[in-house]
């Protein structure tokens, strides 16, 4: 009997009810000789970047679903009547005291 070696990977999968599912796969680098320490310090080497770009890859995607998030919520708000917080204002604000601008 054969056993076929599959290269490591690094995946991640994202599902919601609200926001398109993603799934993130990205092959890693293999230990094949991990004889010397400057083979392993190789490997660590890209493996840890494997994980960074993984990493951001990953935030991308989550900050896209969570603009969408937002922007779906406004869209209910100004639907309903209610106010929209602006939240780049807020966080310019933060901590501070706001007068509330007449209209």
């Amino acid at each position: 009997m054969t056993t076929q070696h599959q290269p490591p990977t690094l995946s991640a999968t994202y599902t919601s009810t609200t926001n398109a599912p993603f799934t993130f796969i990205l092959p890693l680098p293999s230990a094949t000789d991990s004889t010397t320490l400057e083979h392993k310090t190789k490997y660590l080497s890209e493996l840890r970047q494997s994980v960074i770009s993984a990493q951001g890859q990953i935030n991308r995607e989550l900050t896209a679903r969570m603009e969408e998030d937002k922007a779906r919520e406004a869209s209910t708000a100004r639907a309903n009547g209610a106010k929209v917080v602006d939240d780049e204002k807020e966080e310019e604000n933060y901590g501070e005291e706001v007068q509330e601008e007449e209209d």
